[in-house]
């Protein structure tokens, strides 16, 4: 964050005054001119980062009829009244506002999740379907917070920590979802990267599909310019073509209906199958995705002013949201029942990757007359393409909300891009050949992005408690007792994770002391932002400002 300007600095900028004016009158003169706000040009304003400009947003009729939209008498009055009952649901309305949730709902169909799926099929078989279907509902309730966030105050996650933290944190708090968001795309782009590989008969490297990655992002991120619609339109493609590759898949394996039903209604879980319920938990969460939906929510025109609006806006997210993760949960639902159809219990079944699923895939099932690993890569590579755009998107949010940056959309793109292209490149060199490495490698990556999850989880919970940011659509105490605990519970689960994979992976004395070190100030930072502002936290101030004094 930048120094505010000094009086000297200030006074360069103001118009020179009369050569009798003291030094006092001049600097008030220097700093009102660089302070005070326009009120004809609202340029106050113009120096804010926005996820949306005002003529990029998607205007949303909240009524059918005239006066609500003009801001007439009618309807505006009827439902702007004091406890006022909300304007009647229409399909209308639910389609003009369907777009931000299934953007958001891609993060849980990008590459990671969908070997999670395949491993966890492989391993555990139908058991653990349950544990999908929880964990898709855990995962929609932190979205609907992320939406009612932005939508109740036209702001997104990372600009409003940007004013609520001080520096130091907000700063650490931009580079954990910087790294997360990295961590994120690498698996991404590698995924679109093993699909073109497959899709071209191996003829395209790894280091081939990641370029070619890297360029559509950009050509389809152009899209962005003809209107948000024709974005989200090309999501909607993306998503229907998972849809039906998989499906197709799911149809041509022919699993047992019995075992399926079995596997989503009856709880079960064994030490043998912990690591993979663990994966299936921790994909849940992408902490970049959180601040992607408090921003997507945005690209409709709401009047934050107007409670009438906002609670109607909440009402259509939350549908068009369940409808998204919906969608995912069937789609990854798929995945995982093809391969315990296809490999629990058989001795490959620790060994599958999202390398030589497809592959595996082939010799097991063959095809017909359209290959069934063709079909896997059509759908890995839909997966892959619409999770590159969808980071490179809430790259561009995180980025401006926290540094408050004002740049032209494509050179943010091609920074959010750099950040990831780069190391991916690197990677995809060094592990071009090797089918093990590459799984080390998306374990690493998976840890990375794990560490980050209270970063995301923490500050969004904090906020959409705070009556002083949410006003009256701050949440009760009851939710707030539901969202703590579902946090703690991905915390936990996430933390199990680290621990399991660290105390494999570590070893000597050295490494272990750098590892202590690094979990104290893990630790010690996630324990600030849960108790900041919090009358515990004052106390611990107050009694080591006067051990010091």
């Amino acid at each position: 964050m930048a120094t505010p300007a000094g009086a000297g600095d200030a006074a360069a900028l103001a118009p020179g005054p009369a050569s009798t004016a003291g030094a006092d009158e001049e600097e008030e003169r220097a700093l009102l001119s660089v302070s005070a706000p326009d009120d004809d040009d609202g340029d106050d304003e113009d120096l804010e980062e926005r996820a949306y400009e005002a003529a990029e947003k998607v205007i949303v009729s909240i009524s059918d009829g005239p006066d609500l939209e003009d801001g007439g008498d009618g309807d505006a009055a009827l439902y702007s009244a004091p406890g006022a009952a909300a304007p009647p649901f229409s399909w209308r309305k639910l389609w003009l506002f369907t777009g931000p949730g299934f953007l958001m709902s891609i993060a849980f169909l990008d590459p990671g999740n969908l070997e999670g799926d395949l491993q966890a099929g492989a391993v555990a078989g139908d058991t653990l379907l349950w544990l999908l279907m929880w964990a898709t509902a855990m995962g929609l309730l932190v979205q609907l917070l992320a939406a009612r966030l932005g939508v109740a105050t036209g702001r997104h996650l990372a600009e409003l920590c940007r004013d609520e933290y001080p520096d130091w944190a907000r700063r650490a708090l931009w580079l954990m979802a910087e790294v997360a968001m990295v961590g994120a795309d690498i698996q991404e782009v590698i995924g679109s990267a093993i699909a073109i590989k497959i899709l071209s008969r191996g003829y395209l490297p790894l280091w081939a599909g990641v370029v070619i990655t890297a360029l559509d992002c950009f050509i389809f991120l152009s899209l962005e310019n003809y209107g948000v619609r024709k974005l989200e339109a090309v999501f909607a493609f993306l998503i229907a073509t998972m849809a039906i590759s998989f499906a197709w898949m799911f149809t041509d394996t022919k699993p047992n209906g019995k075992d399926l039903l079995i596997g989503i209604l009856v709880p079960k879980l064994s030490s043998r199958t912990i690591r993979q319920a663990v994966g299936v938990v921790g994909c849940v969460i992408m902490p970049h995705n959180v601040f992607l939906h408090s921003a997507l929510v945005q690209s409709r025109k709401i009047d934050q002013n107007k409670e009438y609006q906002v609670r109607e806006a909440l009402r259509y997210y939350s549908i068009e949201s369940t409808i998204a993760l919906a969608v995912s949960f069937m789609i990854n639902l798929f995945v995982t029942t093809v391969f315990a159809k296809g490999f629990y219990g058989s001795k490959i079944a620790g060994s599958i990757g999202l390398e030589n699923a497809g592959q595996y895939l082939q010799e097991k099932f063959g095809g017909g007359g359209f290959p069934i690993l063709y079909i896997w890569g059509i759908g890995l590579l839909a997966a892959g393409q619409s999770s590159t755009i969808t980071g490179t998107y809430a790259g561009q949010f995180i980025m401006g909300g926290f540094l408050n940056l004002r740049l032209k959309k494509w050179i943010r793109a091609l920074i959010t891009r750099s950040f990831a292209i780069v190391p991916t490149i690197i990677v995809a060199l060094y592990f071009n050949a090797s089918d093990s490495a590459l799984d080390v490698l998306n374990e690493w990556l998976n840890v990375l992005q794990s560490i980050q999850i209270p970063f995301a989880l923490i500050p969004l919970i904090t906020l959409v408690s705070k009556e002083q940011v949410m006003g009256v659509f701050k949440i009760g105490p009851n939710t707030q007792a539901v969202t703590w605990t579902v946090a703690t519970l991905l915390i936990t689960i996430n933390g199990y994770l680290l621990m399991d994979f660290f105390s494999s992976e570590i070893r000597g004395p050295l490494s272990g002391s750098l590892l202590c070190i690094g979990v104290l100030i893990y630790a010690s930072f996630v324990a600030y932002l849960i108790l900041r502002g919090t009358e515990l936290s004052e106390k611990i101030v107050k009694a080591v400002r006067k051990s010091f004094s």
